[in-house]
């Protein structure tokens, strides 16, 4: 289990009865999380200073209960990287805090690589970017970043993370795009990339309606993906959230696909497999929050 690392501007406060409550900034948000099947809070009355909570509808969805005042959005820092927050649909922020630990992975990697060669261009692909946590942290550690999501609303909560962290003159595009479709042209097209990760949901649509499922569609686009990399890429990066897909599975499939495409990487890297989770700061319990998977040179 890797678990992030502290910030004064996020901590998971305590977590009972299937939530959690987190501290995002100066603001105490209450979110559901179906893996906390304990009923004690250790601090009950720190619950009772939350500024909003998250409550499900049993037809699906939910809505968030104000207690108090919000801002329609604000900012959270994690060292210098700065995001913004928006309280939005079922339960979402904008941003996954435990991903910390790969952002700090991806920054050391990069570092070290333009440390041993200065002149070096660094080229990162960031799959179902999402709000663009890795897209932020690799232009920060001196890397261009391709960041490919299909929505557009999306693309441009990464672009306003982006300009928060003063990050805006890197060399960065954002894409709006079915992911698959993206990869293939870039196959087409003969472009690499040093380092990919790849974010993919259970189930979504691209940005033409296109229809993802994981179970179906993660071993094509894993195998397109390899085709992508470059003699001497730093790593390949896979998050998955999918209760059925286990660390395991998604390291056969890398093993079976680096086999299948390129087996120098295989001879030459490791595959790695972690839980990722946030310590609770009352409890000391740790809340597992997905499964990292990476092939590393």
């Amino acid at each position: 289990m890797q678990v992030m690392n502290e910030y004064k501007d996020y901590e998971l406060l305590d977590m009972a009865n299937g939530e959690k409550l987190e501290k995002w900034g100066k603001y105490l948000l209450i979110r559901p999380d179906p893996q906390v099947i304990w009923s004690k809070k250790e601090s009950p009355t720190l619950w009772k200073k939350a500024d909003a909570r998250y409550i499900r509808s049993s037809s699906g969805g939910g809505h968030w209960e104000v207690i108090n005042p919000l801002k329609e959005s604000w900012q959270v820092d994690f060292g210098k990287l700065k995001f913004n927050i928006k309280p939005m649909g079922f339960k979402h922020t904008g941003l996954f805090p435990e991903q910390e630990v790969n952002w700090t992975y991806m920054r050391e990697k990069i570092a070290e690589a333009l440390r041993q060669n200065p002149k070096r261009e660094i080229k990162v692909l960031n799959l179902f970017a999402y709000t663009g946590g890795a897209t932020v942290a690799c232009l920060s550690a001196g890397a261009s970043v391709c960041h490919v999501d299909s929505s557009k609303g999306m693309v441009a909560w990464a672009k306003e993370n982006v300009k928060s962290s003063g990050l805006e003159e890197r060399p960065v595009r954002f894409i709006v795009d079915d992911v698959v479709k993206f990869v293939k042209r870039e196959i087409k097209r003969g472009n690499k990339y040093d380092c990919i990760i790849m974010d993919p949901p259970s189930y979504g649509r691209g940005a033409t309606g296109e229809v993802w499922n994981i179970d179906k569609d993660l071993e094509n686009l894993t195998t397109l993906c390899v085709e992508l990399l470059t003699d001497e890429p730093l790593f390949y990066i896979v998050n998955t959230y999918t209760g059925g897909l286990s660390g395991t599975i998604i390291s056969n499939l890398l093993k079976v696909t680096f086999e299948e495409k390129r087996k120098d990487l295989l001879k030459n890297g490791n595959i790695k497999t972690n839980e990722i989770g946030i310590k609770a700061k009352t409890s000391g319990l740790i809340l597992p929050c997905g499964i990292t998977t990476k092939w590393e040179n």
